[in-house]
């Protein structure tokens, strides 16, 4: 089963798909953006608010999401970690 990425306002992306997060301002990361509009390509996922991470997707697509490239990393963090669960007993 895919596992989906929260990347803010009820929009989500699957996991597996992710090949890299990155803030949208360095000049590399505007060229793919630019490149992806022009082959139709890129998904707005921003809800209308400013952009501020580019997650670059298998087969080139690129999605745009209002939420930092730190809060998508840390989210792909717990989604990959395994979860233990508590052994604490009650007394």
């Amino acid at each position: 089963m895919t596992e989906l990425l929260a990347v803010g306002h009820e929009n989500y992306l699957a996991l597996d798909r992710v090949i890299a997060v990155a803030p949208p301002g360095a000049a590399p990361l505007k060229r793919a953006v630019q490149s992806a509009r022009e082959h139709d390509r890129v998904i707005d996922l921003t809800s209308g608010r400013r952009m501020k991470a580019v997650v670059i997707l298998e087969d080139g697509w690129v999605a745009l999401v209002a939420i930092t490239p730190e809060t998508i990393a840390s989210r792909m963090h717990a989604l990959r970690t395994p979860r233990v669960a508590s052994t604490a007993s009650t007394p």
